[in-house]
């Protein structure tokens, strides 16, 4: 009997790629998508095949070219689809902040996610999961990241409605919420004080590790999770 096939959107880094060995560990053969490059994801994790897809979530062919080949190269539609592919730019003052840089967080975090939740519930397979990732600062308000946080929004909104939308078949969809992450996208740009501010946000005092969050999904997309649906799921640490 073949593995069951998971889809990964942004699985080549960071909370992705811990995303994608979590799931290929538990059972799933495992495609995910990448930008910049594939990453160093092996071939086959343990028994699980592991596939790498260029894809611009920002462009919808592109998302619904991912679900065609994904279906003809693992025989078979996904029966996870992990939303996670998106972008943060620097924090700024909403007075201060740049056009371009809002339109840039719109068009990936909220016009991508539409996108590959869009394709989502037309492909996934009965009884299936789908996982979008936003982040625990929709309810931890913190100056300068509100135009990231709104976007992020957004997408708990369409994770809301969408789980209402395909219960019918089996469906379940939830959105996992995280708060800061040790991954390279977050240290970018960030001082040592900067880093253990954000670490500060817990009463443990550190950020989370990827495959922490990575074990949430992992969770969601099993059957140990049939009664969690239409759900925020906050790894955070005790930020509240």
């Amino acid at each position: 009997m073949s593995n069951k096939t998971a889809l990964v959107f942004g699985g080549s880094r960071g909370i992705g790629a811990a995303c994608v060995q979590a799931l290929a560990e538990d059972g799933f053969d495992v495609a995910y998508t990448y930008i910049s490059g594939p990453g160093d994801i092996p071939e086959r994790i343990g028994a699980a095949r592991c596939a790498a897809y260029a894809a611009d979530v920002q462009d919808e062919d592109q998302v619904a070219r991912v679900f065609a080949d994904v279906a003809r190269d693992f025989g078979d539609a996904p029966a996870c689809v992990v939303a996670n592919a998106g972008i943060n730019v620097p924090p700024s003052p909403l007075a201060q902040f740049g056009t371009a840089d809002f339109r840039r967080l719109v068009e990936v975090n909220i016009v991508g996610a539409f996108n590959v939740l869009r394709e989502a519930a037309r492909n996934v397979k009965d009884g299936g999961t789908i996982i979008a990732l936003t982040t625990s600062l929709v309810r931890h308000a913190a100056p300068g990241i509100g135009p990231y946080s709104a976007t992020k929004a957004a997408v708990e909104c369409l994770v809301r409605s969408l789980a209402k939308e395909v219960a019918a078949r089996g469906v379940h969809v939830n959105a996992v919420a995280p708060g800061p992450v040790d991954t390279d996208l977050f240290r970018a740009g960030k001082s040592p004080e900067a880093i253990q501010r954000s670490a500060a946000m817990s009463p443990f005092n550190r950020v989370a590790e990827p495959a922490e969050i990575a074990a949430v999904v992992r969770f969601l997309a099993s059957g140990k999770a049939s009664w969690v649906h239409g759900q925020v799921i906050q790894p955070n640490g005790g930020l509240i």
